[in-house]
This record gives structure tokens, sequence and C-alpha cells, in this order.
């Protein structure tokens, strides 16, 4: 039986079509996803979006729709975005979804009878476009301290959940597990900024708006984000219901957010599930974000272009490499069309795309495309052979890690050296000397082994280039498995293959 893994993005918020920030978090997402299924993982990866709140009852009102209609067109979109950028997610979930909805109920009135959830009057500050309630001390110049913007006073009756009860217990979490959150930078804030000071109890319940779940046992009170939010991640397994799905993949591998929601993840989410009695998932990574110009990408600033105008200007794998090569995991990194263009021109055509050209080119020129290993070896290739054996654990070790992009390096590493080696193995002067036709098939036959081995592992971030590799070299696409089971001949026919990838002129 596979081991499973169960993966998530956040569930994003459609209250404006999605922008390559979204995009950043859902590719690491699902090549994290596409690699654990090469290694045989069960994998579940779930998306999908958060639609209750004021600020879509508000952006619904203002377009003269429901708010239902108004989210149903950005979903729509969301899932042709995640189509165009090849995203391979198993399950996708609205808090809109009627299973959803009854589920978060039963959660809230499981919660309420436990004495968890109770009910009083919230008076505070409240950042409607953040849908977050801060206390004076947390706020920055009188403003969110996520957003930036004008935070508003309310008073209106409310539930709350216990946070407080929890503090201890999450401390203990903290000390006993090291690398619940992820980078420990993150863990390190939410000890300092928010724990340690005191926790407060949390309002879970609001009377002001109508667009969300209500209290079924008060009906003027709707679930409040958070609870609503946040249990996505089980009410997609047919939680509370014991359900197949449910005892199978929870708790979650690996939640992964944007750092402006770590809070919520590490705090919160984890004094639900203790509350519940559930075990807590065994990691949440907090990442950076892509910066315009030194800016967050910003739905309200409107920073930023449909992800479709790249993709379809650069391609796909473009799009998917410079997202997972470009910006060390965990920190903000900036986006830009020129690094982007640099980027594509520089590892994809240059490094990759040329060699696995040439490659399949002199093998066709100098032996009509049939090439076995006739083990004629020299000192010359030990570097490229070992550098081949060793490069799926490296990639191993990075990935466990999450250092998304050195792993990519690591593989772009052995592609380098496949590079090296054919300048300096010199197969063009080889071909002149009849008697050495055995040493320039050895000498071919070790590059396509290193690029086969490149292109297994290179699935799980370009798929498409990949599966173009693959059909290159006339083989059908491996997983990790058969990794290392050597291809005893390649028949390549004699059409000249076609460019992975087009150099990328300036403007």
């Amino acid at each position: 039986m596979n081991k499973k893994y169960y993966i998530t993005t956040p569930i994003y918020y459609p209250s404006a079509e999605f922008h390559i920030g979204h995009c950043y978090t859902t590719i690491i997402a699902d090549a994290i996803a596409r690699y654990k299924r090469l290694a045989g993982y069960d994998v579940f990866f779930q998306t999908g979006t958060d639609e209750h709140g004021l600020k879509i009852e508000t952006k619904a009102e203002e377009a003269n729709v429901t708010p239902k209609e108004y989210v149903d067109k950005i979903i729509l979109n969301a899932k042709d975005l995640w189509a165009s950028l090849d995203i391979s997610y198993d399950y996708f979930i609205r808090t809109t979804d009627e299973h959803h909805y009854t589920r978060v109920q039963k959660i809230f009135k499981t919660l309420y009878d436990k004495g968890d959830i109770y009910k009083g009057e919230y008076k505070g500050l409240y950042c409607v476009p953040c849908e977050s309630f801060w206390t004076e001390s947390q706020l920055i110049d009188g403003k969110c301290p996520d957003c930036g913007r004008e935070v508003n006073f309310v008073t209106e009756e409310a539930y709350f959940f216990r946070l407080s009860k929890y503090q201890k217990k999450l401390e203990e979490l903290y000390e006993s597990e090291p690398e619940f959150i992820l980078p420990v930078s993150r863990k390190n804030e939410m000890l300092n900024n928010f724990i340690k000071p005191g926790l407060e109890d949390l309002c879970v319940s609001r009377t002001s708006f109508k667009w969300g779940i209500p209290v079924d046992f008060d009906e003027k009170h709707v679930i409040y984000v958070w609870i609503d939010a946040l249990t996505n991640y089980i009410t997609s397994l047919g939680y509370p219901d014991e359900t197949p799905e449910f005892k199978k993949y929870w708790p979650a591998d690996l939640h992964l957010v944007g750092k402006e929601i770590v809070r919520f993840h590490t705090i919160i989410w984890p004094a639900i599930l203790m509350a519940l009695d559930l075990p807590l998932p065994h990691q949440v990574f907090g990442h950076g974000w892509l910066v315009i110009d030194g800016g967050k990408i910003s739905k309200s600033l409107g920073n930023y272009k449909d992800p479709r105008e790249y993709i379809n200007t650069y391609g796909v794998d473009a799009v998917r490499y410079f997202a997972l090569r470009e910006v060390p995991f965990g920190s903000d990194g900036n986006f830009s069309e020129s690094a982007l263009i640099t980027r594509t021109n520089a590892d994809l055509c240059n490094i990759l795309g040329n060699l696995v050209s040439r490659t399949i080119q002199m093998a066709i020129k100098y032996f009509g495309g049939v090439i076995e290993d006739k083990k004629c070896y020299e000192a010359l290739d030990e570097d490229l052979l070992e550098a081949t054996k060793d490069l799926k654990n490296k990639v191993d070790k990075k990935m466990d890690e999450l250092k998304i992009n050195e792993a990519l390096d690591i593989i772009f590493d052995l592609l380098r050296k496949c590079n090296k080696y054919i300048d300096d193995t010199t197969p063009w002067s080889i071909a002149k000397d009849e008697s050495k036709l055995d040493r320039l098939e050895t000498v071919l036959y070790n590059l396509m082994e290193a690029i086969r081995v490149s292109a297994t592992l290179l699935q799980a971030f370009i798929p498409s280039t990949a599966n173009k590799i693959f059909a290159g070299l006339k083989i059908e696409n491996n997983n990790f498995d058969n990794i290392y089971h050597k291809t005893p001949k390649y028949v390549l026919g004699d059409e000249k293959p076609a460019n992975l990838f087009e150099r990328i002129k300036e403007n």
C-alpha cells in the first residue's frame, strides 16, 4: 500500500481575478505533489476558494449581482488559469459547496456544546479587506498591520472561540515539534508577537452581514471566516463523519500558505483541532511574497497582468520554472518580465534546450538515431556518470527540505555538466576516426542517459517540457521506480527534433 501525502494550498479569496502571486503558491504545491506521486505516494492535493464575508457581499452589491453569482465567475476563471498552468490538483473546494456548508455548522455546534464557543459581545477594531480583528497594540500607525488600511471600531453580539484556553498547548506544540512551522523565522514571529503576549478569545460569528454560513441554532449570526475557511482542510475529506477519505489522508502533511496567513494556520487552526480532539497537520510552511518593484502584488493596487498573458507569450513551463527557480523558497522575490526572459534564455533555452537538441542531432547524424552503450569509457566520463547516479538522492534531500529552487539548481548542474562534457569530449572530432565510433556512441549514450534521468525529475516542475524530451528520446515517461533502469537502446529515427525553447528577444 502506498504511503499517503496530503498537501494543501490556502483557499484563495475570490474578491477579484487571481494574479501571479496566487500562481506562485499553487505552482509550488503542484511541483511538490507531482514529485511525491512520482516517488510512489498516494497524493491528495487540494486547493480552492474562501467565498464568504463582508468584502464579497459589498463587491456583489456594487456589481448588482448576488454574492454567489459574483464569485462563480471568478472561480470559473481561476479553474481555467490552473488548467493553463498544468496544476494537477485532486480536489477543488469552495466554501459555498453544500457539503462544506452543513459540515461547518456541525463543527460549530460541536465546539459550542463542548463549551469552546460561547456567546458574548465584540467591541474592537476590524479590517474589512483582510476580514481580521485587531487589538490597538497590534496596529501599525493606527492601521491594519497586514494591509496598511483603515480599521473600523465595531460593536456587536458575537460568538467567541476560547483561543486563550489553548495558549499553553500551543507553546508546548512549538517546543515539541520544532518543524511544525517553517521557516523558523515564522515560528519565532508567532511566539514573540502573538502567543507570548497572551492570546485573546477569537470572535467567530458576525451579525452585521449575511453572506456566510448561518449558525443553525442562532440564525441571525453567520459563522466568521476563520472557522468557515480553516475547516475546509477536513470538511473536504468528509469530517465530521469518519469517512474512508478522512481516515486515509488526515492529518495533512503540508499546509502551504503565504506568510500573511501563517498566524491563522499555526495558532487558530491547531487550537480548533485541539478542541475537536483531532491530530494536527505535520507542517505549515509560510512562504514569502512575489513582489513587483519592491511592493506586494495586490488586487487592490491592480499592479499586475492576467497570468495567462505571461503563459501565452513565454510558455507555461517558462512561467512555472521561473516561479520555482527564481526565489529561495520562504523569502520574498521580485517578479518582472525581464527576469522571466533572462531566466528562460539562460536556463531553459541555453542549458536544457540546446543540450537536448544537439545531442539528438549528433545521434541522428552519426548513427542514424540508434544508440547503445558500447562501454568504451574514459576518465572524462567519471564526473558525468557519478553526477547522474547521485542526482535523485540529492534532489530528494532538497525536496524533503522544501528547497525547491535548490532542487532545480542541482538538476541544472547536471545539465551544465552535460554541456561541458560535450565540449571536453568533442564528439565531432571523434567522429572523424572510424576506429573510435564505439567511443563516440558511448559518449552520446552517456549524454542521453543523463538527459533521461534529468527529465524524469523535471516532470514534477516543468511537465510539458519533460514529456517533449521523452518524445524526442522515443521512450516512455519514467517514474522514480525505474529512473536508474538504463535504457538498453535508443532508437530515435531520423527526424530532426524541434527546439524545446526558442530564445526570447528582449524589447
